[in-house]
């Protein structure tokens, strides 16, 4: 049974930082030390089974009005197992991120998933704007 913490103490770096560097297409090449910063940084859920992490998932958030889901994932031999839905279910659980005014997610190719938890496109996307640099994690550090 997928045993879901959020003690900070019980995340795996290494293997948090592993797969989000290596094999997401969201995050690839973050340099770890601002994985860490992003982290303690976050509400953090992580997902084990017999010890060992095996999925993940962070919300970003003023734990007031506004969440940012981020950073879900299940390492690819233990998907489909319902672990995924499970990590987010608990995030959105979470004391600290309750009576919020909206949460928020990018996701290329898990819009079924989300949908099930009560996510929608956005209303009016016209009224959403960002600043990307997909660059960043290459760029020279400034300064």
């Amino acid at each position: 049974m997928l045993r879901i913490s959020a003690d900070f103490d019980d995340l795996d770096l290494a293997l948090i930082h592993g797969y989000l560097s290596g094999e997401s297409y969201w995050a690839a090449g973050i340099p770890v030390e601002t994985l860490d910063r992003a982290l303690r940084n976050s509400i953090c859920c992580s997902g084990h089974l017999d010890g060992r992490q095996v999925a993940f998932g962070r919300a970003i958030t003023d734990q007031a009005t506004f969440a940012y889901l981020a950073d879900v994932f299940v390492l690819p031999q233990y998907r489909g197992r319902g672990y995924g839905r499970a990590i987010v279910e608990a995030l959105m659980a979470d004391p600290r991120l309750q009576g919020l005014r909206r949460w928020h997610l990018v996701t290329r190719d898990m819009q079924s998933l989300y949908a099930k938890l009560g996510f929608t496109p956005l209303s009016q996307p016209e009224r959403h704007m960002q600043k990307h640099d997909p660059d960043v994690y290459r760029s020279p550090r400034r300064e």
